[in-house]
């Protein structure tokens, strides 16, 4: 063989044996056509993603975020994954997977990402609500449902809800029966009152305190302070932080949303702990016993100094907050809700005025026992969580391990935010899914409850992370509300109609406060026993 034939077998050797290293290599390396259909495909993506921070710009920053989510899916599909900074996020909008996230994948889809808001207003996830999955949150949920929030614990404290409610009543008597008011109606911000009330629900079940209404207003007071600390925090852990999706900006405060976050912490922190130091005293001074939630935690941490890693102390504030939080600031947001919608129909109105004479009378006040007649009332309640749920989105998760969804290959890490304002809409359940038709719940969808098994009503989430406060919040809507209707007649001034579009944060109304005019409708010897 001459040299140059040889040079030429030599390089089409060399290139076959690089061809063939090649293929092992890829064989090796690369997941083969049955490994792909076992992990499954990417989920899909909008359009319009940008280096470093992903799809960040499509979020307007004055709209909600469900609403923006909710047109997204009308171009790509009922599941979709934004690149929020450097974090993919899963964004459901549909039942069926919804159901699946939360059935099929509840474990992997039940902890929560270390989040701004969850480090400075959170104890630094002490709050059992945000805190990731593990021992910890399985403990502090498991006490928090079995010593407040039980069906025994709640029967035993009926009597604050009871007390509380006449105590709206009686306030919003007093403003009519004023020297001032020579017309018989007044004009009232009853927003406020509703946050007033159902904040001293929660508060004297958590530390046996209440606050007069009388003191709602003075900025110097005690109960303004933690009342605007906690309508803060409401805000807070609804907007959309920066460097929780570019952590390399943290530095940077360009919004202001991280120095608000440590002033409101501060303020709420040194009101729990005068709190929790007045309780320690008492036991001192009186022995121990269990009058309230804080006496209760105090008890069961008592031979403890930490609870997996955390300082009991933190503990128990970071658990109290958590149920003032969640206890007062979303029941009076539905409750502002359902009022606002029963002013913008007032045959609805008229019918539930119906309902309340026909089975209670204008002789005595409703009482608790009566709610389980009111259908209607139930319908009502229904349909305004269904149209305004107190979390439009889930509270965002984390994926704990690799899984399969719908099809689609998650990866570790992944988050995941569910549109239950979205699925709540769905035109295949709802015939017209964006009007406010309660009597949808006495007729077709009658058998639907919270907590559907079919995910149609599912306002407080569903799973491990549902909202453990459910029974609790809506014994207070029903009852406030009942009382709220059959005391008042309630209309807007000049026949205006309530804004229904929503704030920013966690779905707040924008009208705020709700200002209604007010005329009794009772015997005025009932308003006088109170």
């Amino acid at each position: 063989m001459d040299p140059s034939s040889y040079v030429q077998a030599s390089v089409v050797a060399g290139i076959l044996a690089l061809l063939i290293a090649y293929k092992v290599f890829r064989f090796f390396t690369s997941p083969n056509e049955s490994t792909k259909r076992k992990k499954g495909t990417k989920i899909p993506e909008p359009y319009g993603a940008l280096p470093f921070i992903g799809h960040l710009h499509l979020l307007n920053a004055r709209i909600p975020y469900f609403r923006t989510f909710s047109a997204m899916a009308e171009k790509y599909g009922p599941i979709f994954c934004v690149k929020l900074g450097c974090h993919p996020t899963i964004v459901v909008n549909s039942r069926e997977i919804a159901k699946e996230c939360l059935t099929t994948n509840d474990r992997v889809f039940a902890s929560r990402p270390n989040t701004t808001g969850g480090r400075l207003m959170g104890y630094n996830n002490a709050i059992f609500g945000l805190a990731p999955y593990g021992n910890y949150w399985r403990e502090i949920r498991k006490m928090a449902v079995l010593e407040i929030l039980s069906s025994y614990r709640l029967e035993k404290l009926k009597h604050v809800r009871d007390t509380e409610t006449f105590s709206l009543v009686k306030d919003l008597y007093s403003s009519m029966s004023s020297p001032k008011n020579v017309k018989g109606s007044t004009e009232v911000a009853i927003s406020n009152l509703l946050e007033h009330t159902t904040f001293n629900i929660i508060v004297r079940m958590i530390a046996g305190k209440r606050f007069g209404g009388d003191t709602v207003n003075q900025e110097d007071n005690e109960a303004w302070k933690l009342r605007k600390s906690i309508r803060d925090s409401t805000y807070l852990f609804g907007v959309f932080v920066v460097a929780d999706a570019i952590p390399s900006l943290s530095w940077f405060d360009f919004q202001g949303y991280v120095s608000f976050m440590k002033r409101t912490a501060k303020q709420t922190d040194l009101i729990l702990q005068k709190w929790m130091e007045e309780h320690l005293r008492d036991r001192v001074r009186d022995g121990k016993c269990e009058r309230d939630f804080m006496d209760v935690m105090i008890s069961t941490f008592e031979e403890q100094e930490e609870i997996c890693g955390y300082k009991k102390e933190t503990v128990i504030k970071a658990t109290a907050m958590l149920l003032i939080l969640t206890g007062s600031g979303s029941t009076a947001m539905t409750l502002t809700w359902a009022l606002s919608l029963l002013l913008n129909h007032p045959k609805v109105l008229k019918v539930a005025l119906q309902e309340l004479d026909t089975h209670v009378g204008k002789e005595r006040w409703v009482e608790e026992s009566d709610i389980k007649n009111l259908n209607y009332l139930h319908a009502i309640i229904k349909e305004t969580l269904r149209l305004y749920p107190p979390a439009p989105l889930t509270g965002i998760r984390e994926v704990m391990e690799d899984c399969s969804l719908v099809g689609y290959h998650v990866p570790k890490g992944t988050r995941l935010l569910i549109n239950l304002w979205n699925l709540q809409r769905d035109p295949e359940v709802w015939a017209n899914p964006n009007e406010f038709q309660p009597e949808r719940f006495l007729s077709s969808h009658r058998d639907i409850d919270f907590m559907s098994q079919d995910f149609e009503l599912i306002p407080f989430s569903f799973g491990r992370r549902s909202c453990p406060g459910m029974a609790f919040g809506l014994q207070v809507t029903h009852l406030t509300l009942a009382r709220l209707l059959q005391g008042f007649h309630i209309c807007l001034k000049d026949g205006a109609e309530v804004d229904m579009t929503e704030g920013l944060g966690v779905a707040l109304p924008k009208e705020q406060p709700l200002r209604v005019m007010l005329q009794p409708r009772l015997p005025l010897e009932l308003y006088q026993s109170l």
